[in-house]
């Protein structure tokens, strides 16, 4: 057939555009063309996942005019599927609709193959879904006398012909379901394909028949105090359901030392951390799929974030030398394994898990899952990003450079260490504001939008109760005791003569100020301790310390823009972090939040092959300092444990906050009610 008899199909949003003879399949060209059309059931009418809207009428951009018949006419298998599913007015099926003549062809985005999501959780970013694992419906030969080849070779063959996928090993929990799920489903069978990063193909699952159901991953972020998880579709990257819960690593240690110390200490120690961390996740795994009324078999594939200690005692190695300079990795790239090797019996027995890349001894894979989301290397001003959590990760760069650190901040900015600390949860403290004047506090916990001053407060609290407070409460309200003038520069709590009111109780030879009291009625007295104050200036000043650190790095004393990330990132608020001088000197309003970035960044990644190998390589451009060798930790350190700084002038926020001037040590302004401080 010469060219002028083959009708001209342009397909849109990408503008490819080739001849075909008629009779052709609309599925057929976009193949031939690479246009990214998907299609679970390989053309065969029953996944409707490669529907097409045809254009009529003139299209002078493309210089041709298509009739109303350039595609064959309404078919039996599109009528049934209108009549079970439901199709939208003007859609047809690309595998059913052969093309008569010249056609302009749109491609709705759910129809999309690789579909962009746009991501606003952090920034505006196109995520394109390109999942490595996917499900594929094949027709496969029936066994004959005069072929005797297997029903694996086989199923591989019609795989190849039918989806070009190739290089399949046969493993043995495939090989166990293979020929019942062939023989029920009358030679037509779904398979649960993974691609990996090194061109590895695997089998994760086959079902008979044509399978609906869709398949699932995980994105989970390990930390050390909390364990988050995001249960996703892998066919747009819907999050079907989230949760999250405390590490059981904590009774082991609070920080990632005193667990490299408890396995060096203990013989088997290590052993015990990994088999509850692999519990936790497994249980976790379990729940999710509950909610989203879905079963194990479902997951077919998890990625995991974490820091490097976590790493290694998730898959069973000892940490014993990250516990020492020069803090040697077992292996820093990233890693794919079975589940079954993790002992997590909650996913398809088959299911795959990637471990992002490690960048150095003492910033993970969470770090780089950060990166991942938050794309410094593609910023044009210089960006700080602080990644909040028990063992703070910090990158700062731009186009030119990124540079990436840790920061043992410890656990109270997750609640933990603090008197009346709680994780993030429905009854505890999450806002907090004091009257510069009465030095009155109100405040907010989590479940209700109502102030403790609102009327209706109580009844919209009485189902949780108050229970405590969180991380974003204690930053807020030891910033607020600040601002108040109920704790002086050097982290002091005054009495209450000194700071004018009766919430300054003593305790002992220092003071706590009152926030709640509802022992009245069997409930609890909430109060800020000079301990919790302890806590959050040793956590705040390793926080800034490190940061400082890398600005030294890159020879700066300023930033363009800050952006707070970790699991309450996006909770904590700006001017509140300055007033503690968690983090540098900067205007409020280039500080920003990007709620939990690392598990944002195990989404990208669970989402897209193409993530997977950016990040990789990006991994491998960042630079790491060491705050563990650096002397000038130490001295940065030192100066941060004021509250904001002892030395820092932090001119931007003097513009929107003026400290009190108090000092309620013996001698200073605060009078002679003042007491001494101990020594450490």
């Amino acid at each position: 057939m010469t060219e002028a008899t083959e009708a001209l199909v342009i397909f849109t949003p990408s503008g490819k555009r080739g001849r075909f003879a008629p009779g052709t399949t609309v599925l057929a060209a976009a193949r031939q063309l690479g246009v990214d059309l998907d299609s679970v059931c390989g053309g065969r009418g029953i996944c409707s996942k490669c529907q097409i809207t045809p254009g009529t009428g003139a299209f002078p951009k493309h210089g041709l005019t298509v009739a109303a018949d350039a595609l064959s006419g309404w078919n039996a298998v599109e009528e049934r599927y209108r009549q079970k599913r439901g199709l939208i007015e003007g859609r047809r099926l690309g595998c059913q609709a052969h093309i008569q003549s010249d056609v302009v062809i749109d491609v709705p985005p759910e129809s999309q193959l690789h579909r962009q999501v746009i991501r606003k959780s952090a920034s505006d970013r196109v995520m394109v879904m390109d999942p490595a694992t996917r499900s594929y419906f094949v027709e496969v030969a029936e066994p004959s006398m005069d072929e005797p080849t297997g029903d694996f070779q086989r199923l591989c063959t019609a795989l190849s012909d039918q989806w070009q996928v190739t290089g399949l090993a046969p493993d043995l929990h495939i090989l166990r379901k293979l020929q019942p799920a062939l023989r029920k489903g009358d030679w037509k069978v779904t398979v649960a394909v993974n691609r990996g990063a090194d061109g590895s193909v695997r089998l994760v699952d086959i079902w008979p028949g044509f399978r609906e159901a869709p398949l699932c991953g995980l994105a989970i972020d390990l930390g050390s105090t909390t364990i988050a998880a995001h249960l996703c579709d892998l066919s747009d990257g819907r999050v079907l359901a989230s949760s999250g819960v405390m590490n059981p690593q904590i009774r082991f240690g609070e920080d990632l030392m005193s667990r490299v110390s408890y396995a060096m200490m203990n013989p088997g120690g290590d052993v015990e951390m990994t088999r509850v961390v692999r519990e936790a996740i497994d249980g976790l795994a379990a729940a999710l799929a509950i909610e989203a009324g879905l079963t194990g078999a479902d997951i077919v594939e998890a990625v995991v974030v974490c820091n490097p200690v976590m790493h290694h005692l998730l898959l069973g190695i000892d940490p014993v030398e990250l516990g020492q300079a020069p803090f040697a990795l077992a292996s820093s790239s990233s890693l794919t394994l079975g589940a079954a090797d993790l002992g997590l019996a909650a996913l398809n027995p088959g299911a795959r898990v990637y471990l992002l890349p490690l960048i150095a001894g003492h910033v993970g894979a969470d770090a780089a899952a950060v990166a991942l989301a938050e794309a410094p290397e593609t910023s044009d001003d210089l960006v700080l990003i602080v990644d909040v959590g028990t063992n703070a990760e910090i990158l700062l760069g731009d186009r030119r450079q990124v540079l990436a650190c840790s920061s043992p901040t410890g656990p109270a900015f997750e609640g933990a260490q603090i008197s009346a600390g709680q994780r993030a949860a429905p009854g505890a403290i999450e806002r907090v504001e004091i009257d510069l004047v009465t030095k009155e506090p109100r405040f907010r916990v989590i479940g209700s939008d109502l102030w403790s001053t609102d009327a209706g407060f109580a009844e919209a609290t009485a189902q949780t109760a108050i229970t405590g407070i969180c991380g974003s409460g204690i930053i807020e309200a030891v910033a607020e005791m600040r601002m108040a003038g109920i704790v002086d520069g050097s982290g002091l709590i005054g009495s209450a003569e000194q700071t004018g009111t009766d919430r300054c109780e003593p305790t002992g030879r220092t003071h706590a100020y009152l926030l709640h009291d509802a022992s009245a009625t069997g409930g609890p007295r909430i109060s800020v301790t000079q301990g919790d104050i302890r806590a959050i200036q040793l956590a705040k000043s390793a926080l800034y310390a490190g940061a400082r650190l890398l600005m030294d790095e890159i020879g700066v004393d300023k930033v363009d823009r800050i952006v707070l990330a970790g699991a309450f990132g996006a909770h904590i608020s700006p001017k509140h972090a300055m007033v503690l001088g968690m983090i540098p000197d900067a205007p409020l309003d280039r500080v920003s939040s990007a709620g939990n970035a690392a598990g944002t960044g195990a989404r990208i990644a669970l989402c897209s092959l193409a993530a997977r190998a950016a990040i990789e390589a990006t991994v491998q451009r960042i630079h790491k300092v060491e705050t563990a060798i650096e002397p000038r930790f130490q001295e940065h350190f030192v100066a941060a444990n004021a509250i904001p700084h002892a030395t820092a002038p932090f001119p931007e926020l003097a513009q929107v906050v003026t400290l009190p001037d108090v000092s309620f040590n013996s001698g200073g302004s605060g009078g002679e009610g003042g007491r001494r401080r101990r020594r450490s």
